[in-house]
């Protein structure tokens, strides 16, 4: 039939893509490498330098990690390829939008893969560290941080990721002042780096009784988390550290004890502060790592040769640089005002749908780096 026919030569339209896929992530080389880091594990002296040992095991999770999710692909090509063969077989029109949707979610996931083969900064592969901030408005400012934090956090769900919430400070009324997240998975930082900015919302508040209109704006900062690895040399005495009681749920013990962390790099002005960990022992160790990885991503993004050249942190958020816009009145849409991308679905969008925006902006940065390649 003419439909499946039509499907079909689609799909078979990104078999050389498939096959370009399999060759930009160097899926045999990665099969070689994977059979010498095993074979490296069997060797009786593999666990005397536990730091060596964590190295090569987080190699093997994402070799085997990159590597599953291209056979999948390539299962998922077979099994839509079969299914409207099949729905061509018995001319049975009622598989039609089922075969669509297969499609459509094959295709989807191939341009994801692809993307994600344009990650190759030094820190993509890491988790990463999400940090929000209320701006001007009060209440209204507040609840749309906790709007923003549910949406990356269903996101994070929706790509396998874990998540666990650092710190975080209440709202007056309601929402969030401010708070941190981590989301752990292999390339969080990779693609979550494209969400870094001021983010605004557009909306009928519930929060004024005269029912009008407010532009609310939020801050978001996304850092790499840099493990023990990495060196960082961060001298006792540039640091104030405060402790203080959590503020949040996390049973008696959290609540009644000063296990709170905040630290202070005094030359800087950087703070970082963590709550979510049972000790203060563990909360400073985490409170450590992120201000690590808040030092390493501005000297990285200010292209200083080291960590002493960092003058100060910028305090200013600057409102009027917003990278993306939510609207819900009065229509409904996000537009990223890097790319030009847009999306109607407003609801989708805060249910995590997020995709098409981080697509869009790594296919941007491609094309810069490019550009900046030819010139």
């Amino acid at each position: 039939m003419l439909e499946f026919e039509e499907l079909r030569l689609q799909l078979e339209g990104h078999k050389g893509e498939l096959k370009e896929l399999y060759q930009a992530i160097g899926f045999d080389s990665l099969k070689n490498e994977l059979a010498e880091l095993e074979a490296t594990t069997a060797k009786s002296d593999f666990w005397d330098d536990m730091e060596a040992t964590q190295g090569v095991l987080k190699r093997i999770s994402f070799i085997k990690a990159r590597m599953s999710d291209y056979k999948s692909l390539e299962t998922k090509y077979e099994d839509v390829l079969t299914l409207i063969e099949m729905g061509n077989e018995e001319e049975d029109l009622t598989l039609l939008d089922e075969c669509k949707a297969e499609l459509s979610e094959f295709e989807r996931e191939l341009e994801t893969q692809t993307l994600s083969t344009l990650l190759t900064g030094e820190y993509d592969h890491n988790n990463a560290i999400l940090t929000f901030h209320a701006g001007a408005g009060g209440t209204e400012a507040q609840d749309w941080v906790q709007m923003l934090y549910r949406m990356y956090v269903h996101w994070a769900e929706q790509h396998n990721y874990k998540t666990s919430l650092i710190d975080f400070l209440n709202g007056d009324e309601a929402g969030l002042k401010s708070a941190v997240l981590r989301v752990e998975g292999v390339n969080a930082y990779g693609y979550l780096k494209s969400e870094n900015g001021v983010h605004r919302l557009v909306r009928i508040s519930p929060f004024d009784s005269s029912g009008r209109r407010h532009t609310s704006f939020a801050s978001l900062e996304v850092m790499p988390e840099i493990d023990d690895s990495v060196e960082v040399d961060i001298a006792p005495e540039d640091l104030k550290v405060d402790t203080y009681r959590s503020s949040g749920a996390g049973g008696q013990h959290v609540n009644k004890t000063e296990s709170a962390i905040r630290i202070t790099h005094l030359p800087t002005g950087i703070i970082v502060a963590c709550q979510n960990e049972r000790s203060q022992h563990q909360n400073r160790e985490t409170a450590m790592k992120m201000l690590k990885s808040k030092l390493i991503e501005i000297k990285e993004r200010e292209h200083l040769d080291k960590i002493s050249d960092i003058k100060g942190e910028q305090k200013e958020i600057g409102w009027g640089s917003q990278i993306r816009s939510y609207v819900f009145m009065p229509y409904t849409m996000a537009k990223d005002h890097r790319t030009g991308y847009e999306m109607g679905n407003i609801n989708a969008v805060m249910d995590g749908d997020i995709d098409g925006f981080i697509n869009a902006y790594l296919k941007m940065e491609s094309l810069k780096a490019l550009g900046e390649d030819q010139n």
